[in-house]
């Protein structure tokens, strides 16, 4: 099975070079933009010959942007198309308490049986 520590380090990085104000799981007193992710959880996985099979595990990434437009959407986009997980665009909204834009996007991504022993 494809190390779940590996593909969430990959995803770090990856949120990382989108903007410097990336966090895992919760975003500290900062300026924005900002860009929070984390995953959440499993669907859909199964057992087979009783071991997991398939490990399917989902987040979200919550990108904060006072900018209109903000060329990091692409960014965000562009780095989840790189990570090759499966995700789409859940909600755009404005927060009137940050007076900030606030996207999310859910994404999900699998793992199988059959890379148990490469780790990667």
């Amino acid at each position: 099975m494809i190390a779940l520590q590996n593909k969430l380090r990959q995803m770090g990085e990856a949120f990382a070079a989108v903007t410097e104000n990336a966090c895992h799981y919760f975003r500290p007193v900062m300026a924005f933009p900002a860009l929070i992710w984390a995953e959440d959880g499993e669907a859909d996985s199964f057992n087979a010959d009783n071991h997991k099979a398939c490990q399917n595990i989902t987040g979200t990434v919550d990108l904060f942007t006072k900018t209109e437009f903000d060329p990091l959407l692409d960014d965000v986009q562009a780095a989840l198309e790189g990570l090759g997980v499966a995700w789409r665009l859940e909600s755009v909204q404005y927060e009137d308490e940050t007076n900030a834009i606030h996207y999310e996007w859910t994404w999900e991504v699998a793992t199988d049986g059959e890379n148990a022993s490469q780790g990667s």
